[in-house]
Protein backbone atom coordinates (compact mmCIF):
# COMPACT_ATOMS: atom_id res chain seq x y z
CA UNK A 1 0.00 0.00 0.00
CA UNK A 2 1.22 3.44 -0.84
CA UNK A 3 1.37 5.87 2.17
CA UNK A 4 -1.75 7.90 0.89
CA UNK A 5 -3.44 4.73 1.86
CA UNK A 6 -3.16 5.29 5.46
CA UNK A 7 -4.50 8.31 7.61
CA UNK A 8 -2.70 11.11 7.98
CA UNK A 9 -0.59 11.39 11.15
CA UNK A 10 -0.45 13.83 14.06
CA UNK A 11 1.91 16.34 12.16
CA UNK A 12 -0.12 16.19 9.08
CA UNK A 13 -3.86 16.72 10.25
CA UNK A 14 -2.46 20.39 11.81
CA UNK A 15 -1.59 21.70 7.77
CA UNK A 16 -4.25 21.93 5.39
CA UNK A 17 -3.77 20.45 2.30
CA UNK A 18 -4.29 23.90 -0.04
CA UNK A 19 -2.69 26.77 1.93
CA UNK A 20 -5.01 29.92 1.05
CA UNK A 21 -3.13 32.27 -0.96
CA UNK A 22 -4.06 35.58 0.50
CA UNK A 23 -6.28 37.13 3.24
CA UNK A 24 -5.43 37.50 6.91
CA UNK A 25 -4.93 33.51 7.05
CA UNK A 26 -1.56 33.14 4.61
CA UNK A 27 1.18 31.09 5.75
CA UNK A 28 3.56 33.21 7.45
CA UNK A 29 6.08 30.96 8.36
CA UNK A 30 4.25 29.97 11.80
CA UNK A 31 0.69 29.30 13.35
CA UNK A 32 -2.22 29.94 12.01
CA UNK A 33 -4.70 32.37 13.93
CA UNK A 34 -8.04 30.80 14.95
CA UNK A 35 -10.86 31.77 13.05
CA UNK A 36 -13.28 34.56 14.91
CA UNK A 37 -16.58 32.79 16.78
CA UNK A 38 -20.22 33.33 15.68
CA UNK A 39 -21.39 36.32 17.13
CA UNK A 40 -19.95 38.84 18.66
CA UNK A 41 -16.34 38.24 19.77
CA UNK A 42 -15.76 38.02 23.68
CA UNK A 43 -15.84 41.11 25.71
CA UNK A 44 -11.79 40.94 26.23
CA UNK A 45 -11.03 40.11 23.18
CA UNK A 46 -12.78 42.41 20.03
CA UNK A 47 -12.32 41.93 16.70
CA UNK A 48 -11.13 45.00 14.70
CA UNK A 49 -14.04 46.64 13.21
CA UNK A 50 -16.86 45.60 15.54
CA UNK A 51 -18.04 46.78 18.59
CA UNK A 52 -17.32 46.33 22.31
CA UNK A 53 -19.22 43.92 24.00
CA UNK A 54 -22.07 43.51 25.09
CA UNK A 55 -23.07 46.81 23.30
CA UNK A 56 -22.74 50.04 23.21
CA UNK A 57 -23.96 52.49 25.74
CA UNK A 58 -27.16 55.10 25.23
CA UNK A 59 -30.37 54.81 23.54
CA UNK A 60 -29.09 56.58 20.39
CA UNK A 61 -25.91 55.40 19.96
CA UNK A 62 -25.69 53.25 16.61
CA UNK A 63 -24.92 49.78 16.79
CA UNK A 64 -22.08 49.85 13.92
CA UNK A 65 -20.12 52.19 11.54
CA UNK A 66 -22.41 54.00 9.61
CA UNK A 67 -25.31 52.77 11.00
CA UNK A 68 -28.43 55.86 11.86
CA UNK A 69 -28.66 56.74 15.29
CA UNK A 70 -31.85 56.43 17.18
CA UNK A 71 -34.82 58.81 17.38
CA UNK A 72 -33.98 62.47 18.43
CA UNK A 73 -35.22 63.51 21.45
CA UNK A 74 -38.23 65.70 21.77
CA UNK A 75 -40.53 68.06 21.19
CA UNK A 76 -41.99 67.53 18.65
CA UNK A 77 -44.45 69.56 16.51
CA UNK A 78 -47.08 70.68 18.63
CA UNK A 79 -45.44 69.47 21.28
CA UNK A 80 -45.46 72.04 24.13
CA UNK A 81 -42.42 71.37 26.29
CA UNK A 82 -39.04 71.74 26.07
CA UNK A 83 -36.51 68.97 24.42
CA UNK A 84 -34.53 66.57 26.97
CA UNK A 85 -36.75 66.48 29.44
CA UNK A 86 -39.58 63.87 28.76
CA UNK A 87 -43.51 64.79 29.53
CA UNK A 88 -43.84 67.71 32.09
CA UNK A 89 -47.00 68.64 34.11
CA UNK A 90 -49.16 70.44 31.95
CA UNK A 91 -48.88 74.20 31.75
CA UNK A 92 -50.08 75.89 35.18
CA UNK A 93 -53.50 77.20 35.13
CA UNK A 94 -53.95 81.12 33.66
CA UNK A 95 -54.93 83.75 37.08
CA UNK A 96 -58.32 83.64 37.75
CA UNK A 97 -60.39 86.82 39.44
CA UNK A 98 -63.95 87.12 38.05
CA UNK A 99 -64.61 90.65 37.01
CA UNK A 100 -66.06 93.04 39.83
CA UNK A 101 -67.05 96.79 39.33
CA UNK A 102 -67.45 98.35 42.69
CA UNK A 103 -70.06 100.36 43.56
CA UNK A 104 -68.61 104.12 43.51
CA UNK A 105 -66.74 103.75 40.31
CA UNK A 106 -70.09 103.80 38.21
CA UNK A 107 -71.97 106.68 37.83
CA UNK A 108 -75.99 106.10 36.13
CA UNK A 109 -77.91 107.91 34.15
CA UNK A 110 -78.63 108.72 30.27
CA UNK A 111 -74.69 108.84 29.71
CA UNK A 112 -72.77 111.67 27.87
CA UNK A 113 -73.96 110.81 23.69
CA UNK A 114 -77.02 109.57 24.19
CA UNK A 115 -78.48 112.87 26.17
CA UNK A 116 -76.94 115.59 23.77
CA UNK A 117 -74.99 116.94 26.57
CA UNK A 118 -72.65 119.84 26.52
CA UNK A 119 -69.00 120.18 25.24
CA UNK A 120 -67.08 120.30 28.49
CA UNK A 121 -68.64 116.93 29.51
CA UNK A 122 -68.13 115.49 25.90
CA UNK A 123 -64.54 116.70 25.96
CA UNK A 124 -63.62 115.06 29.63
CA UNK A 125 -65.45 111.94 28.60
CA UNK A 126 -62.86 111.97 25.37
CA UNK A 127 -59.81 113.02 27.54
CA UNK A 128 -60.77 110.36 29.79
CA UNK A 129 -60.85 107.78 26.68
CA UNK A 130 -57.63 108.76 25.53
CA UNK A 131 -56.26 108.51 28.58
CA UNK A 132 -57.24 105.02 29.49
CA UNK A 133 -56.35 103.85 26.22
CA UNK A 134 -52.78 105.59 26.33
CA UNK A 135 -52.25 103.31 29.84
CA UNK A 136 -53.71 100.04 28.21
CA UNK A 137 -51.42 100.29 25.26
CA UNK A 138 -48.47 100.72 27.76
CA UNK A 139 -49.47 97.88 29.28
CA UNK A 140 -50.15 95.97 26.55
CA UNK A 141 -46.32 96.62 25.27
CA UNK A 142 -44.75 96.05 28.73
CA UNK A 143 -46.76 91.93 28.26
CA UNK A 144 -45.83 91.63 24.40
CA UNK A 145 -41.93 92.14 25.52
CA UNK A 146 -42.17 90.17 28.27
CA UNK A 147 -43.76 86.77 26.45
CA UNK A 148 -41.27 87.11 23.72
CA UNK A 149 -38.77 87.14 25.65
CA UNK A 150 -40.07 83.92 27.58
CA UNK A 151 -40.78 82.70 24.38
CA UNK A 152 -37.94 83.26 22.01
CA UNK A 153 -35.16 83.21 24.33
CA UNK A 154 -34.26 79.61 25.50
CA UNK A 155 -32.02 79.98 28.91
CA UNK A 156 -35.05 82.38 30.07
CA UNK A 157 -37.57 79.74 28.82
CA UNK A 158 -35.33 77.33 30.96
CA UNK A 159 -35.21 79.19 34.10
CA UNK A 160 -39.10 79.97 34.35
CA UNK A 161 -39.95 76.31 34.06
CA UNK A 162 -37.53 75.44 36.48
CA UNK A 163 -38.64 77.71 38.91
CA UNK A 164 -41.98 77.40 39.31
CA UNK A 165 -42.23 79.13 43.25
CA UNK A 166 -41.34 82.50 41.20
CA UNK A 167 -44.50 82.01 38.95
CA UNK A 168 -46.52 81.60 42.65
CA UNK A 169 -44.69 84.67 43.98
CA UNK A 170 -45.95 86.71 41.06
CA UNK A 171 -49.66 85.10 41.36
CA UNK A 172 -49.37 86.41 45.11
CA UNK A 173 -48.57 89.93 44.09
CA UNK A 174 -51.18 89.90 41.02
CA UNK A 175 -54.09 89.14 43.08
CA UNK A 176 -52.66 91.59 46.48
CA UNK A 177 -52.08 94.63 43.79
CA UNK A 178 -55.58 93.59 42.15
CA UNK A 179 -57.57 93.64 45.17
CA UNK A 180 -55.98 96.65 46.67
CA UNK A 181 -56.86 98.40 43.21
CA UNK A 182 -60.46 96.96 42.92
CA UNK A 183 -61.60 97.85 46.72
CA UNK A 184 -59.38 100.59 48.18
CA UNK A 185 -60.80 104.11 46.39
CA UNK A 186 -57.81 105.91 48.36
CA UNK A 187 -54.81 103.96 46.00
CA UNK A 188 -57.07 103.74 43.18
CA UNK A 189 -57.42 107.43 42.65
CA UNK A 190 -54.24 108.92 44.22
CA UNK A 191 -51.24 109.46 42.14
CA UNK A 192 -48.53 108.26 41.62
CA UNK A 193 -49.63 105.66 43.86
CA UNK A 194 -52.42 104.31 41.89
CA UNK A 195 -50.02 104.53 38.53
CA UNK A 196 -47.07 102.63 41.01
CA UNK A 197 -49.86 99.66 41.71
CA UNK A 198 -50.63 99.71 38.33
CA UNK A 199 -47.09 98.84 36.86
CA UNK A 200 -46.44 95.86 39.84
CA UNK A 201 -49.80 94.50 38.63
CA UNK A 202 -48.66 95.33 34.76
CA UNK A 203 -45.35 93.23 35.58
CA UNK A 204 -47.00 90.61 37.76
CA UNK A 205 -49.45 89.75 35.18
CA UNK A 206 -47.17 90.00 32.28
CA UNK A 207 -44.61 87.41 33.90
CA UNK A 208 -47.03 84.98 34.49
CA UNK A 209 -48.65 85.31 30.90
CA UNK A 210 -44.64 84.98 29.86
CA UNK A 211 -44.23 82.00 32.25
CA UNK A 212 -47.37 80.18 30.56
CA UNK A 213 -45.89 81.19 27.24
CA UNK A 214 -43.19 79.37 27.48
CA UNK A 215 -44.83 76.20 27.62
CA UNK A 216 -46.39 76.35 23.94
CA UNK A 217 -45.04 76.15 20.69
CA UNK A 218 -43.82 80.00 19.06
CA UNK A 219 -46.39 78.84 16.37
CA UNK A 220 -49.65 78.45 18.92
CA UNK A 221 -48.49 81.95 20.80
CA UNK A 222 -47.93 83.68 17.31
CA UNK A 223 -51.78 82.01 16.70
CA UNK A 224 -53.02 82.95 19.76
CA UNK A 225 -51.30 86.98 19.77
CA UNK A 226 -53.05 87.52 16.10
CA UNK A 227 -56.96 85.90 17.34
CA UNK A 228 -56.71 88.26 19.88
CA UNK A 229 -55.65 91.26 18.33
CA UNK A 230 -58.51 90.40 15.46
CA UNK A 231 -61.17 90.28 18.74
CA UNK A 232 -60.39 93.07 20.47
CA UNK A 233 -60.64 94.93 17.76
CA UNK A 234 -63.55 93.78 16.73
CA UNK A 235 -65.16 94.03 19.95
CA UNK A 236 -63.89 97.83 20.08
CA UNK A 237 -65.74 98.65 16.56
CA UNK A 238 -69.01 96.71 17.67
CA UNK A 239 -69.21 97.91 21.02
CA UNK A 240 -68.87 101.93 19.06
CA UNK A 241 -71.37 100.95 16.62
CA UNK A 242 -74.15 98.90 18.54
CA UNK A 243 -76.97 99.92 20.16
CA UNK A 244 -77.11 97.09 22.60
CA UNK A 245 -76.67 98.18 25.40
CA UNK A 246 -74.50 95.78 27.57
CA UNK A 247 -74.10 97.98 30.87
CA UNK A 248 -77.78 97.07 31.85
CA UNK A 249 -76.54 93.40 32.35
CA UNK A 250 -74.95 94.02 35.57
CA UNK A 251 -76.72 90.97 36.60
CA UNK A 252 -75.66 88.67 34.04
CA UNK A 253 -72.19 89.43 34.08
CA UNK A 254 -72.52 89.51 37.94
CA UNK A 255 -73.20 85.55 37.73
CA UNK A 256 -70.45 84.82 34.57
CA UNK A 257 -67.83 85.79 36.47
CA UNK A 258 -68.90 83.18 39.50
CA UNK A 259 -69.37 80.57 36.92
CA UNK A 260 -66.01 81.73 35.22
CA UNK A 261 -64.18 81.77 39.01
CA UNK A 262 -66.06 78.17 40.09
CA UNK A 263 -64.90 76.44 36.84
CA UNK A 264 -61.45 77.47 37.33
CA UNK A 265 -61.01 76.15 40.43
CA UNK A 266 -62.86 72.81 39.47
CA UNK A 267 -60.61 72.69 36.00
CA UNK A 268 -57.67 73.49 37.57
CA UNK A 269 -58.06 70.75 40.48
CA UNK A 270 -59.22 68.02 38.13
CA UNK A 271 -56.06 68.82 35.42
CA UNK A 272 -53.48 68.68 38.47
CA UNK A 273 -54.34 65.00 39.03
CA UNK A 274 -55.28 63.78 35.89
CA UNK A 275 -54.45 65.77 32.23
CA UNK A 276 -57.75 65.13 30.15
CA UNK A 277 -57.06 67.36 26.66
CA UNK A 278 -60.82 67.69 25.85
CA UNK A 279 -61.82 69.15 29.34
CA UNK A 280 -58.69 71.82 29.30
CA UNK A 281 -59.89 72.87 25.47
CA UNK A 282 -63.65 73.23 26.70
CA UNK A 283 -62.36 75.19 29.28
CA UNK A 284 -60.64 77.30 27.17
CA UNK A 285 -62.89 78.17 24.71
CA UNK A 286 -65.79 78.90 27.45
CA UNK A 287 -63.23 81.31 28.83
CA UNK A 288 -62.48 82.76 25.56
CA UNK A 289 -66.19 83.72 25.26
CA UNK A 290 -66.70 85.23 28.71
CA UNK A 291 -63.80 87.66 28.64
CA UNK A 292 -64.79 88.26 25.08
CA UNK A 293 -68.26 89.62 26.81
CA UNK A 294 -66.56 91.13 30.16
CA UNK A 295 -64.32 92.89 27.45
CA UNK A 296 -67.37 94.16 25.62
CA UNK A 297 -69.08 95.15 28.63
CA UNK A 298 -65.82 97.31 30.32
CA UNK A 299 -65.89 99.21 26.85
CA UNK A 300 -69.01 100.15 26.78
CA UNK A 301 -68.93 101.71 30.92
CA UNK A 302 -65.79 103.30 29.34
CA UNK A 303 -67.70 105.21 26.49
CA UNK A 304 -70.12 106.13 28.83
CA UNK A 305 -72.70 106.61 26.51
CA UNK A 306 -75.01 103.90 28.02
CA UNK A 307 -77.13 103.39 30.84
CA UNK A 308 -73.91 102.90 33.38
CA UNK A 309 -70.60 104.05 32.94
CA UNK A 310 -67.23 104.85 34.61
CA UNK A 311 -65.90 107.78 36.22
CA UNK A 312 -64.13 110.26 34.42
CA UNK A 313 -61.28 109.92 37.55
CA UNK A 314 -61.07 106.12 37.49
CA UNK A 315 -58.81 105.76 34.72
CA UNK A 316 -56.86 103.66 36.43
CA UNK A 317 -59.75 100.62 36.86
CA UNK A 318 -61.16 101.41 33.59
CA UNK A 319 -57.35 100.41 32.13
CA UNK A 320 -56.99 97.36 34.43
CA UNK A 321 -60.79 96.22 33.52
CA UNK A 322 -59.51 96.39 29.65
CA UNK A 323 -55.98 95.09 30.01
CA UNK A 324 -57.49 92.04 32.26
CA UNK A 325 -59.97 91.12 29.78
CA UNK A 326 -57.89 90.74 27.15
CA UNK A 327 -54.79 89.15 28.47
CA UNK A 328 -57.36 86.54 29.83
CA UNK A 329 -59.18 86.20 25.91
CA UNK A 330 -54.93 85.79 25.18
CA UNK A 331 -54.49 83.00 28.02
CA UNK A 332 -57.41 80.95 26.82
CA UNK A 333 -56.70 81.01 23.00
CA UNK A 334 -53.40 80.04 23.99
CA UNK A 335 -54.83 76.99 25.51
CA UNK A 336 -56.89 76.06 23.21
CA UNK A 337 -54.48 76.02 20.39
CA UNK A 338 -51.91 73.85 22.72
CA UNK A 339 -54.37 71.54 23.98
CA UNK A 340 -55.78 70.95 20.58
CA UNK A 341 -52.38 70.43 18.89
CA UNK A 342 -51.02 67.66 21.41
Amino acid sequence: MSRSDYPPGYDDSHVPPYAPQGGPYAPQGGPYPPPPAYGFPSYLNPQPGQPSAPYPAGPNTPLFPGQPAGYPPGPYQGQPHPAGRGYPNPPPMPPIIPPTIPSDVLSSGDGFAASGSGWDSLSVRHAFIRKVYLILAVQLLITTAVVSVFTFVSPVRDFVQQYPAIYWVSYAVYIVTHLVLVCCKGPRRKFPWNIILLLIFTLALSYLTGSISSYYDTKAVFLAVAITAVVCIAVTIFCFQTKVDFTKCQGLFCVLGIVVLVTGIITTIVLSFKYIPWLHMVYAAFGAIAFTLFLAYHTQLLIGNRKHSISPEEYVFAALSLYVDIVQIFLFLLQLIGASSR
